[in-house]
């Protein structure tokens, strides 16, 4: 059932073939890198890069081809915080929930933008615009809550801005 909703979601992304062509391109891709070191993760790095995310059909054909037990890519995959298995939005917002964060308004932010803007930890917006992640530090504590879309850091977040803040993100 998940490669058919995966297939689903990569046509209607890209119409009918679309799901065909990314499957020949990861093919050509781990073509192109047989038998070097550290292949895996480059070719992991290509196809997320492809669709945006790594999913499982696509985590799989990976696995075969390169004759890779499944739980080894699965484990590369969840050791490095760049992979997803999820589908992301066009702006990625990260809350940080460390101690200082939290402490100073972290968690209102979060239950805003659930509230408000439907948007849970690990989710994404109907329309695509944004995906939303927890973290536990973005290194900027003195500026506490903190919050990034994307590149851009935001500090001393108040959830009076969110609003702006978002909607400057087309």
């Amino acid at each position: 059932m998940e490669a058919v909703s995966t297939e689903a979601r990569l046509q209607a992304a890209g119409g009918a073939g679309y799901a065909g062509r990314i499957f020949r391109e990861i093919q050509e891709i781990i073509g192109n890198t047989e038998g070097q070191a550290g292949a895996l993760i480059r070719i992991l790095q290509q196809a997320q890069g492809l669709i945006g995310y790594l999913p499982a059909p696509v985590i799989k054909t990976i696995s075969r081809d390169l004759k890779i037990p499944l739980s080894e890519v699965y484990g590369i995959i969840s050791f490095y915080h760049f992979f997803s298995t999820v589908p992301k939005g066009r702006h990625v917002i990260q809350i940080c929930m460390g101690t200082s964060c939290y402490v100073k308004g972290g968690q209102k932010i979060l239950d805003t933008l659930k509230k408000d803007w439907g948007l849970e930890p690990d989710g994404i917006t109907e329309d695509g615009r944004f995906s939303l992640e927890t973290v536990r530090c973005l290194g900027a504590c003195g500026l506490s809550p903190v919050m990034a879309v994307g590149g851009d850091v935001h500090g001393k977040v108040k959830v009076s801005q969110l609003g702006d803040i978002l909607d400057s993100y087309r």
